[in-house]
Order: structure tokens, then C-alpha cells, then sequence
């Protein structure tokens, strides 16, 4: 009896258990069924014009036109001289009248975007304005009493939060798929603008500027983009926090474009190796690769090897996180600068100046050759001085040439035609203006030293670490 009587206590309790199992995994029917009809499918057509060679894609201004012209007979009788291309994506409704967000590169040179509602309505849809920086487009219906999402707050987001994204992956329209939170705050190579909220949200082409939801049925992002090798889902997605893109929109509605703050600097992550090298308590700020000649940075007096760890009373935790600080810092405002220099922290005011809506590419013709050294030194690097003619093309006054990089030098992680121009010790930075001063230096370290070279690599500026200088 009492046998019996355990058996079925047992039973109970994984029964029990069994039940509060299935009762912890999410439904996510309410909310797709609540959210979804904001949810629209942003469909785009652009216009290609000029002659067109059968099963070639060349326009008449592309230089390869010419040579196909010759060499391959002209367009077949009957062939269109015009061709559509057409592509498709997401959007939400942000106002019940018409405003729309998407994805900049969703509608990015098209000639006309429609969207499609879930009860089967069309617009034309007219592009108020989008930012390529930040991958954010507005778009605007004409309609009224539409279905509205609700936003939420991305910084109360926490790592392992389910969340769903509704959008129109392969055409597919209001497809729900879900998933958790990854990571927040990602940085992604060329995306400086953005802390993205990585996810393992089945996300596809077609996604594109459909919204992330939290379990709330708030938006906290934008899904804009994935990682992938194949074009399709393989687990890692990222979206725009939605904080960001109500930013991004009210400027677009506002002026149709976005204005931001820069300084004219290049940087860099501190690494703990960094840290050490410029006597930094712990790896944090953003190290000051180059400063751009005239930018408000240089005005300042912010110099290259400068670890910047406030900006405008901001703390600069990671090198990312600078961009977005300036990026939001309004043209013209003054700006108090926290750098950390020779050992020391010291305050720097600077004027931010506004970011131009296309970079200017400015670079600098390289040099060759020099004045070789014939004999490697103890990192294996075989270095010439530059020539006046080569300094005046370079833009510089001191500097040695890596002419190669020989018995096991690849340690450094320089290359041939590195340009080193300085060397950090300690928090002190020395500019290097001869082969001989550059040995001189490095004798004086044995081999558990570490120092740091700032470094010139084709248009941008770096700082290199070493370790073990003096292991021969």
C-alpha cells in the first residue's frame, strides 16, 4: 500500500512538473494576431534604361558597353531598351496617418515603392527620407485610422528575452518567426552608427524592415540585416534598435535628411596590450589613430595616441561607442573631451563641425623604396627611410618605410609598406625619424617588454602591439 501510495506521489509530481514545463513556453498567437495588421509588405521597382546586349547587363555609360558594342551584335528586334528591376521587403506603421518605417536599402534608387497592407490594400508609398548610415527609411501613405504598432524601450531588453519578427520573408507576407536576444550593443564592420540587437530570429530576405517585437508586443527594433555565407536564416540576425530609428525619422520628417557631428579622427579598440602601453588603469575609451589636418579634433588640439574617455559628459566605454556620442552630438554645439595623454587625463573643449553626406576620399599617394638598411634588426624588419620627394607625396616629415619583414618578423603584424611613424612606451610617444634612432630604441627593451607602434597602412592609421621585443 504505502508502495503504491509513492508510486502515485511520484507520478503527481512529473505530471506537475510536465505542466508548468509547457506553461513556460511562450504563445505567441495574441500577439501576431494583434500586431500583425501593422505590419506591411514594401514592395520597389527601378527603372533601368539604355541598350541592352541579350543576356548582358550593361548600361551605355558602363565602360564595358563599348566593348560588347563592338564585338557582339546589337539588341535583337522587338527587345525592350527598358528593364524593371523589382525587389521586396518589410515596413511597419509608426501613425495612424500613413508614416511608415523600413530600411534604407530596401527603397535605396527606386522609382516607386508600394505598400501592401494585410488586408490586401495598396499605396503608392512616397520615401520622405532615408539614411544609409543608420539603414533607416520613412515613408509616408496617404490613408487614415490605420493600425498603429506600439514601441517599446531596447534598453530594457535583456539577453536570452524571446522577441518575434513579423515581415515578408521571400514574399511571404505576415510570416511570424521568433527566437531570443543574443546580444545587444553589437558593432558591425562600416556600421558605426548603430548598437545592434543581435538575435537568433529566423530573419530572411524579405525581412528587411519588419519590426522586432518584444513578448509586450512592443517594437524594439528593425530588422535589417544577417550573417550568413549561403544568403540565407543561419542564426545570426541584427536589428536597428528602434530608439535609434524614432531619431533617425523625426529628422527625415522633419528636413528629409540627418544631420550629424564629427571631429575628423580615426580610431581604434584599446586592448588590455594598448592599456598597458599608454598606462591605462583597464582597457576602455577610444585611442586616437589620426586626426584629420583642419577637422575640429585637430583645432582642439586632440592628437594622435590620445585615448578619448568623455565626450560631452558621456563615457566612452568602447572605441563604438564614439561615433555615436559625436554622430548625436548637434553641428555647431561645443563639446567637453576627456583624453587620456602621457600618463595623465586632461579636458579638451572642441567645436563639432557637420558630417558631409559623402565621404570625400582623400588618399594620399603611397612611397616605395628609400634608402635601405640592408640588415634586419631584432623584430625582423627590414626598414628604409623615406626620400624628401616621398615625404612630400606621404604628407609627413618623419617615418620609416617597411620594406619587408624577414626570420619570423610576422609576429609584429606588420606588413611591407607599413609606414611606422612613432613608438609608445609607458604612455610616452616618440616619433621615429631614422633607421639608427629606431635600433637605439628597441635595444633598450629586453624580451618581456611590450611597446606599440602608430602606424600608417594605405589612407588610415593604427597602433600595432608587440610583445617580447627583445626575443631574438
Amino acid at each position: 500500500m504505502n508502495m503504491r501510495v509513492l508510486l502515485y506521489f511520484f507520478v503527481m509530481m512529473f505530471s506537475v512538473a510536465g505542466h508548468a514545463q509547457v506553461r513556460e513556453l511562450p504563445d505567441f498567437t495574441e500577439l501576431a494576431e494583434r500586431q500583425g495588421p501593422a505590419v506591411v509588405n514594401v514592395s520597389t521597382t527601378q527603372v533601368i534604361k539604355g541598350n541592352r546586349h541579350p543576356g548582358f547587363q550593361f548600361d551605355e555609360d558602363d565602360p564595358a558597353y563599348e566593348f560588347f558594342r563592338r564585338f557582339i551584335p546589337r539588341q535583337m528586334p522587338g527587345m525592350p531598351r527598358e528593364f524593371r528591376n523589382q525587389s521586396l521587403g518589410s515596413g511597419f506603421i509608426i501613425s495612424a496617418d500613413g508614416y511608415v518605417l523600413t530600411n534604407a536599402h530596401v527603397v535605396d534608387d527606386a522609382d516607386e515603392v508600394l505598400v501592401k497592407l494585410t488586408d490586401k490594400r495598396e499605396f503608392k508609398a512616397k520615401v520622405i527620407g532615408s539614411d544609409r548610415r543608420t539603414d533607416v527609411a520613412l515613408l509616408k501613405i496617404e490613408s487614415s485610422g490605420l493600425p498603429v504598432v506600439k514601441l517599446g524601450d531596447p534598453e530594457r531588453l535583456r539577453v536570452g528575452e524571446w522577441v518575434v519578427a513579423i515581415g515578408s520573408p521571400f514574399g511571404f507576407d505576415s510570416s511570424v518567426t521568433a527566437g531570443i536576444v543574443s546580444a545587444k550593443g553589437r558593432s558591425l564592420p562600416q556600421e558605426n552608427f548603430v548598437p545592434f540587437i543581435q538575435t537568433d530570429v529566423a530573419i530572411n530576405p524579405g525581412n528587411s524592415g519588419g519590426p522586432l517585437f518584444n513578448m509586450r508586443g512592443e517594437v524594439v527594433g528593425i530588422n535589417s540585416q544577417i550573417y550568413s555565407r549561403s544568403g540565407g536564416y543561419m542564426g545570426v540576425s541584427f536589428a536597428i534598435p528602434i530608439d535609434v530609428a524614432m531619431q533617425v525619422q523625426a529628422q527625415l520628417r522633419s528636413g528629409g535628411k540627418v544631420n550629424r557631428g564629427r571631429i575628423g579622427v580615426a580610431i581604434q579598440e584599446v586592448t588590455k596590450e594598448l592599456a598597458d602601453t599608454f598606462g591605462l588603469p583597464k582597457p576602455q575609451g577610444a585611442l586616437v589613430a589620426s586626426v584629420e589636418k583642419g577637422a575640429p579634433a585637430d583645432k582642439a588640439g586632440i592628437e594622435a595616441g590620445d585615448v578619448i574617455l568623455k565626450f560631452d559628459g558621456k563615457a566612452v566605454a568602447q572605441s563604438s561607442d564614439l561615433p555615436r556620442i559625436v554622430g548625436s552630438t548637434a553641428p555647431g554645439a561645443k563639446a567637453l573631451v576627456q583624453v587620456w595623454r602621457k600618463g595623465a587625463a586632461r579636458d579638451i573643449t572642441v567645436t563639432v563641425a557637420e558630417m558631409p553626406d559623402e565621404k570625400a576620399d582623400s588618399r594620399p599617394r603611397r612611397g616605395g623604396g628609400g634608402i635601405e638598411k640592408g640588415t634586419p634588426n631584432k623584430l625582423g624588419l627590414l626598414l628604409s627611410e623615406p626620400s624628401a620627394e616621398q615625404r612630400r607625396q606621404l604628407g609627413i616629415d618623419h617615418g620609416l618605410i617597411v620594406e619587408d619583414v624577414r626570420n619570423g618578423g610576422a609576429r609584429t603584424d606588420l606588413r611591407p609598406g607599413d609606414l611606422i611613424l612613432a613608438l609608445v612606451s609607458k604612455g610616452a610617444q616618440i616619433d621615429i625619424r631614422s633607421v639608427e634612432q629606431f635600433n637605439a630604441l628597441l635595444s633598450k627593451f629586453d624580451k618581456t617588454s611590450t611597446i606599440t607602434l602608430l602606424v600608417r597602412r594605405g589612407d588610415s592609421q593604427t597602433f600595432i602591439t608587440i610583445k617580447g621585443v627583445g626575443d631574438k
